[in-house]
């Protein structure tokens, strides 16, 4: 069997497949450790011919069918050590081609991100913080009896996928009561999630911390708007790590300059990074991160390390834990 790279940037695989990953795959499969891009594809596709499976991470490049069955008329698999695949995934399961992304693993550190923001917002830290730190201690200190803490605080969840489900039993760890919002969350797994569900409206209206774990699609854009952001609890954080473009961002804006009590923590927006001019730059109630709920430092090396206990489990014909079909395309971030 012959496998390869594919990524468009070489830095990419490097930083993602550690050193021991690398040398168990070419145990395994003999691995070309050269890190091959869609120019050398196209370039000499003949030389691709007896691939059988590529391992990727950020950086895919998204290629036609036409492409995939001129040059890997062999393959079997793509293992993609990141998160969504909806950028290249299709056209290879058109062609028979599995796919396995290791978006479980990469919801770990969003998980936790989430779930760190939710205790430090209900504790009022964001808002507290910038007082203090500018010198107001005094009127940060009067501020503090606003915020109710993470005793009995109702936390709501949009969406209760991969990430979602991830957040909520993280959060098992405090009293704490949770409401979603997934219109493909069954009562049973409510049930089992220790969980309520919830319309939009209600999860806004009541929740102390609203958390967006949306799925990127065309029926999600510009999902979140003016009349739900206006009616949040006072003194009430937005945390994004979901997509950007789910939130219109002009009504948040706008809402966030209307009441300088709710907090917006936005780790993605849309466009990413926002543009030059954008008023999220100038609130003292909005917090901006680099998109770093993901995977970062060390821990990009557990998705590649989730793609090769894939590989072993598909070598051996036994059940893996995470590929992707057209079906899950639909509802996946």
């Amino acid at each position: 069997m012959r496998a390869v790279f594919l990524c468009e940037k070489e830095s990419t695989i490097q930083r993602v497949y550690s050193d021991d990953v690398i040398r168990k795959l070419e145990a395994l499969t003999g691995l070309d450790k050269t890190v091959y891009n869609q120019h050398d594809l196209l370039e000499n596709p003949l030389q691709f011919a007896d691939t059988e499976y590529v391992f990727s991470s950020w950086g895919m490049p998204p290629l036609s069918e036409e492409v995939i069955t001129s040059c890997f008329p062999n393959l079997k698999c793509v293992f993609y050590a990141a998160g969504t695949v909806q950028k290249f995934a299709r056209p290879f399961l058109n062609c028979g081609v599995k796919v396995f992304s290791a978006w479980a693993a990469n919801a770990v550190p969003v998980a936790e991100y989430t779930t760190a923001q939710i205790v430090l917002a209900n504790k009022g830290f964001f808002k507290l913080s910038r007082l203090a730190s500018s010198g107001k201690r005094d009127e940060a200190q009067k501020e503090m009896s606003a915020y109710i803490g993470n005793y009995n605080a109702k936390i709501g969840i949009i969406g209760a996928g991969m990430i979602g489900k991830l957040v909520i039993k993280m959060l098992k760890a405090y009293k704490l009561e949770i409401l979603v919002f997934d219109p493909f969350l069954s009562d049973n797994t409510a049930g089992e999630l220790g969980v309520q569900k919830a319309s939009l409206e209600r999860l806004f209206r009541e929740c102390n911390v609203v958390s967006n774990h949306l799925a990127n699609n065309e029926q999600t854009k510009g999902m979140l708007d003016y009349k739900l952001f206006s009616s949040m609890q006072r003194y009430a954080t937005f945390i994004n790590t979901g997509r950007g473009a789910q939130v219109r961002e002009v009504d948040l804006i706008r809402v966030l300059r209307e009441r300088a009590d709710i907090t917006a923590i936005l780790d993605v927006t849309y466009p990413e990074p926002p543009s030059p001019e954008s008023e999220l730059y100038k609130l003292d109630n909005c917090f901006l991160t680099p998109h770093i709920a993901g995977s970062i430092g060390r821990e990009v090396h557990r998705m590649s390390e989730y793609m090769l206990a894939e590989f072993y489990a598909y070598l051996q014909n036994e059940p893996c834990n995470y590929e992707v079909n057209i079906e899950m395309l639909n509802t996946m971030a």
